[in-house]
């Protein structure tokens, strides 16, 4: 077997560092976790540029076959058996077949999604990214500046384009509730891939202020971190999605309009499908494969009209005011939706499919 092969297998197990169920028991563990981590990210590395790299005039006929073996799949995950899903882990993807099928003029466009996207999403979106609006919205950031996961960007465009995806790092079977951002936070060092959160070290933002004090409210033993790092959260089947991923410095909104919109909604449109479909049952059903409902968080109107159109029932879908400070008084202090969505995952997924919103340094509540 080559070693671009190799590779390839590894990704395509759906398990990554976020997609274990809980943290390691020991710090040993977790340094080995880390370790292989690493290496299986820099052997994608080398074997996606080499992929990318490799667009001889000669090989015009090979990628034909590949188009085909792909269309079949798409056909399957779409149609199935009766009109019903295909089981999330059962959809065939080889990142190979895919860069292959991808027009030779449009691969450089799209290399960060294929090295940084999470498996689980870019078998799922593939198609969308190759879709004109999705590449003319790259070949923008492209001029912008990102163009492959180590440029840096920095005073430019945020988050890094490294981080512009780190949202799906919660693989999609995992996830249990959805929290509908807006923009990334445009000042220095603050966004990072995931809505509401900043790194250590970067001042809590005023909204993050906000909903820490409501936890607070709710689980009164909670005691608020200094820090407004939420990967705790992502690591916990939370989904932090901004409605647009990128932003120009210190210009809000200056990147809506472009394609982002349109790209996100199509990832809510995914987590309505296959959302929470690798959780355990509560009840004991087997019913794995497929989504069963998940939460979804919509602050503010603009985040409101982004879950509009879902099933009600089939989802919790939890609306209020936005945390920021000129309306947290206005309906999102007390909204109670933290409890309130362990009390729905609760009964739906059991004990185990609560989310600990405490836990952001350790548990405490």
């Amino acid at each position: 077997m080559t070693e671009e092969k190799r590779v390839e297998s590894l990704e395509d197990v759906e398990n990554t560092a976020v997609e274990a169920d809980a943290a390691p028991s020991s710090s040993q563990q977790s340094t080995q976790s880390t370790a292989s981590t690493a290496t299986v990210s820099n052997k994608r590395q080398r074997s996606i540029l080499d992929m990318f790299s490799s667009q001889d005039s000669g090989s015009d006929s090979k990628p034909a076959v590949k188009k085909t073996k792909i269309a079949n799949g798409t056909a399957k995950i779409t149609a199935g058996a009766a009109g019903q899903l295909e089981p999330l882990n059962s959809i065939p993807f080889s990142l190979t077949e895919y860069i292959e099928s991808v027009p030779v003029e449009d691969r450089k466009f799209l290399e960060l999604e294929c090295e940084c996207m999470g498996k689980s999403w870019l078998k799922l979106l593939k198609d969308e990214i190759k879709k004109p609006y999705f590449i003319d919205l790259k070949k923008f950031l492209w001029n912008e500046g990102v163009h492959g996961p180590n440029d840096n960007v920095t005073g430019k465009i945020y988050p890094s384009p490294r981080n512009i995806y780190t949202w799906s790092n919660t693989p999609l079977g995992k996830v249990r509730v959805v929290i509908v951002g807006q923009d990334p936070y445009h000042g220095p060092n603050q966004a990072h891939g995931l809505c509401f959160s900043v790194p250590k070290g970067v001042s809590v933002p005023p909204s993050l202020h906000n909903i820490y004090k409501e936890i607070k409210s709710e689980y009164p033993d909670f005691e608020p971190p200094k820090h407004g790092n939420l990967t705790s959260w992502a690591e916990n089947g939370v989904l932090m999605l901004n409605t647009c991923l990128t932003v120009k410095a210190n210009q809000a909104g200056s990147h809506s309009g472009r394609g982002w919109e349109q790209f996100t909604d199509k990832v809510v449109d995914v987590v309505d499908r296959y959302g929470g479909a690798n959780l355990n049952s509560g009840d004991g059903s087997d019913a794995r494969g497929i989504g069963r409902g998940v939460v979804f968080l919509a602050w503010g109107a603009w985040a409101g009209k982004r879950v509009a159109k879902l099933n009600k029932t089939k989802h919790l879908i939890l609306t209020s005011a936005h945390p920021s400070p000129l309306s947290a008084r206005k309906g999102f202090m007390g909204n109670g939706h933290f409890r309130a969505a362990n009390d729905w995952l609760e009964k739906k997924y059991g004990a185990e499919g609560k989310v600990d919103w405490c836990r952001l340094d350790y548990p405490t509540c």
